[in-house]
């Protein structure tokens, strides 16, 4: 059974109270009628994170104001093995501070600024290369450098790392499932295998429309869990959840799937590729992977056309 339960209530210092108490005020001492006056009252999360979680349905949480670092705290529960498995019983925990929607510890606070917000605009409208300006060209090889990718901002992963249960390597392998995506192999986390699962049986549904039928037909390969980092930079890749699945055909004919291996054979105008030059697994397809909350790789500036993520949160930002 899915949990949800929500709890958005406020915690207020009573330095006011202290303040009229030193002033002589005769309302000296705390008391209910401080509640009608409006003085202290409870609060409701701010929509924004009321939204996030709901995403997540199966994770309990609760969110309280810390005024202290005047932000929402939030307390979050979740079974230790997803539903779908006969693995035992158990509980995890996590307390996280919203930070603008970063989801981060306590102590990361002073370096929110150093991530992304894990909620942004997924646009699923391909770009002409051919409409960048000067401008935007030079933005996108700025962004895409090896000093930008190293050391620049990135997805905070806390929030992930609970959800997935992906402290290490040898914790998260034990909810790794190793199954067959239309018929190659692959492993991917317990808690995206049915959804996987669906779209597979939707793709073979469809495999009577033409662009369905050839993704089927020309697949080489489906990997998705393996445990390491994004290339050129120092954080894990989503690949190490086992939430991203990388479909790779049998060739590509000299058509471009991957923007860095596209400037290692075009330089530094490889974003400008032409869109009819890129290998897609079709329109269809993605829509399918859309429909099941995967986000797909080849939207990005810096294009990845045989990735999909899972990110359910995204997907419903549109």
């Amino acid at each position: 059974m899915k949990r949800f339960v929500l709890i958005c209530t406020t915690v207020f210092l009573l330095s006011n109270l202290t303040a009229q108490k030193d002033s002589g005020s005769k309302n000296s001492s705390p008391n209910l009628d401080l509640f009608t006056q409006g003085l202290s009252s409870p609060a409701f999360c701010p929509a924004e994170i009321k939204e996030f979680m709901a995403f997540y349905p199966d994770l309990e949480y609760s969110a309280i104001y810390d005024i202290e670092v005047q932000d929402w705290k939030i307390d979050l529960s979740a079974d230790l093995f997803y539903e779908r498995t006969n693995k035992p019983k158990g509980r995890k925990t996590a307390v996280f501070y919203w930070a603008d929607g970063r989801m981060l510890p306590k102590e990361e606070l002073p370096q929110k600024d150093n991530y992304w917000t894990l909620r942004y605009p997924y646009s699923n409208t391909l770009r002409d290369p051919k409409t960048f300006t000067d401008e935007e060209l030079e933005q996108i090889r700025k962004f895409s450098s090896t000093e930008n990718r190293k050391n620049g901002g990135g997805s905070p992963m806390f929030f992930f790392d609970f959800l997935y249960s992906a402290q290490s390597r040898v914790i998260i392998e034990d909810h790794i499932i190793r199954t067959k995506f239309l018929g190659k192999s692959t492993r991917i986390h317990e808690r995206v295998y049915d959804a996987l699962k669906r779209i597979e049986k939707k793709i073979l549904e469809n495999a009577d429309d033409a662009e369905v039928k050839t993704f089927i037909d020309t697949l080489k390969s489906a990997d998705a869990y393996c445990w390491r980092e994004i290339a050129g930079t120092s954080r894990k890749s989503f690949h190490s959840y086992g939430i991203a699945i990388d479909v790779l055909p049998k060739r590509l004919a000299g058509r471009s799937i991957y923007w860095d291996w596209e400037r290692n054979r075009s330089g530094d105008n490889w974003m400008l590729v032409p869109l009819e030059k890129r290998w897609t697994p079709g329109s269809k397809v993605i829509k399918i992977f859309e429909d099941e909350g995967f986000i797909w790789g080849g939207y990005w500036l810096i294009f990845d056309n045989m990735h999909f993520e899972y990110h359910p949160e995204l997907i419903g930002n549109q």
